[in-house]
């Protein structure tokens, strides 16, 4: 195993952020949402959302099942969300247009 920490997904933190909003939940009310509320405290999310800490697997997995996303839409940076979350049907998440920072409608 080499000492070189693995790459992060630079737009997960924006990502998990637009699911929360998304839900119209606050901090602690995407806690009790995922269930982690017996695990995890409010700052674990901020966190997360900030990109100062990276949600385990299975936190990443429960922000994926509640979007209605695969988890590849949340870690592949070249990805958006859909629009409406959570989304209708599952979705692999969309191809964001070469060079663009962030999609506009």
């Amino acid at each position: 195993m080499g000492s070189r920490a693995r790459p992060k997904p630079a737009r997960l933190a924006e990502k998990l952020l637009q699911i929360r909003l998304a839900l119209d939940l606050s901090q602690d009310g995407m806690l009790r949402h995922l269930g982690l509320d017996g695990s995890h405290f409010r700052s674990a999310i901020s966190g997360y959302e900030l990109g100062t800490r990276e949600p385990p697997l299975q936190v990443l997995l429960a922000y994926a099942r509640s979007a209605n996303v695969y988890v590849d839409a949340l870690i592949d940076d070249d990805m958006d969300l859909p629009e409406k979350l959570p989304s209708p049907k599952k979705s692999e998440g969309i191809k964001r247009a070469s060079g663009s920072r962030s999609r506009k409608r």
